[in-house]
């Protein structure tokens, strides 16, 4: 069994939770512009992706930070500024990408 099994799999789980999220807004935006039919410019498209891959990096990053921190045998600060600056990092990641999706869709 792998040591600390649970708070690797409650990681694993968040980071899929930032993934899902990013594959609904994108693919909810990609849709509703052509269900629509209004007529989309190529950035918005553009800034719709690059914002949703800056989100999925940012959870990448974040889940790879936290591992560590979970394997390590000394004991951690909870006062952790990188992995609250990720964090912060990573939700301004995503009002951007909602943003993006209301360029896109509108």
């Amino acid at each position: 069994m792998i040591p600390r099994y649970s708070d690797h799999a409650a990681n694993e789980r968040t980071f899929l939770s930032w993934v899902r999220t990013v594959i609904a807004i994108e693919g909810f935006g990609i849709a509703a512009a052509r269900i629509g039919g209004a007529t989309t410019q190529l950035w918005t498209e553009a800034a719709l992706l690059a914002a949703g891959g800056l989100v999925i990096v940012l959870a990448f990053l974040r889940m790879r930070l936290i591992r560590r921190r979970i394997e390590t045998a000394d004991p951690v600060d909870d006062q952790a500024p990188l992995a609250d600056a990720l964090l912060l990092l990573l939700v301004a990641a995503l009002m951007a990408l909602i943003a993006a999706f209301g360029f896109h869709v509108s």
